[in-house]
């Protein structure tokens, strides 16, 4: 198992080779199985965590929260990069101690959001928000500065979809010490090169969260660095228990538990996987 300070050093170093696809568990399980297929990393989901507490996306407390992200580091052989949500904190005193926490857990990277928890105001204000940044890079920097820090703007999944904020937000991040840009939401292939471009040479991180033409080829050309899933993966699981469940549940009718993955199948994997470790 490499150390943390070994899957740091790969993080980097991904981000500095092109683009690759980082795939989001939402727990030990699915975090092995992902490893399993061949994926150089890891990042967790808050949502799709959230979803096995029993609680919506932005309800679980930082403990719990932070107690996940070591168990999946400690699970993975690969780096793994948390999603850290809004830090925990709207103070950027409170976001740098919420980040020497995350730190702490053994993670190759985390990701702070600009994005409050109130929706009738749903991002911080622009120079908050530039703060917040800050604290969060000192905070990396005073732990030794090796945990690769992605900075994310929300506007485009929080209600305001404004791109020449966005870009505006994304290049004074970058500028502030974000080693990673993240817009979720942004779309069309258009504002796809435009926020590269405006962030260059750092890399920027594209969200794949439901079926598009676009492949990972087509992100590549267009300049991204990672591409991640956020809460899909976990969703597309949900959904496939959800319709057979509801099919019991009201017609009293097995039809949707056809074509599942065989349980030998699953036991294969995870006792060949324990015999690695």
């Amino acid at each position: 198992m490499p150390t943390p300070a070994e899957k740091r050093a790969t993080f980097r170093k991904l981000h500095a080779q092109g683009c690759f696809v980082i795939p989001n568990p939402w727990d030990v399980g699915s975090a092995r199985y992902l490893q399993g297929l061949g994926f150089k990393a890891l990042a967790t989901t808050s949502s799709g965590f959230a979803f096995t507490q029993g609680r919506p996306d932005g309800a679980v407390p930082r403990a719990t929260m932070l107690a996940h992200f070591r168990e999946i580091a400690a699970a993975a052989d690969v780096p793994v990069n948390a999603d850290f949500e809004g830090g925990f904190a709207d103070a950027p005193e409170g976001v740098a101690e919420s980040v020497t926490l995350c730190v702490d857990t053994g993670v190759a990277g985390l990701s702070i959001e600009d994005s409050t928890p109130d929706p009738a105001i749903p991002l911080y204000d622009f120079d908050l928000a530039l703060a917040r940044v800050r604290a969060a890079r000192a905070a990396i920097d005073r732990a030794g500065g090796d945990v690769v820090f992605t900075a994310r703007s929300e506007g485009f999944i929080r209600g305001r979809p404004d791109f020449d904020e966005t870009v505006r937000r994304l290049k004074a991040f970058a500028a502030a010490g974000a080693d990673c840009l993240y817009a979720p939401g942004i779309r069309t292939r258009e504002h796809i090169a435009a926020v590269v471009k405006a962030v260059a040479p750092k890399p920027v991180n594209f969200l794949m969260s439901s079926a598009t033409e676009l492949t990972v080829n087509d992100l590549a050309s267009l300049g991204v660095g990672r591409i991640s899933l956020g809460g899909t993966l976990a969703r597309v699981a949900w959904t496939a228990v959800t319709r057979a469940a509801r099919d019991i549940a009201t017609a009293g009718k097995f039809d949707s538990l056809a074509g599942s993955i065989a349980n030998a199948e699953l036991n294969r994997f995870f006792s060949d996987d324990m015999k690695k470790r």
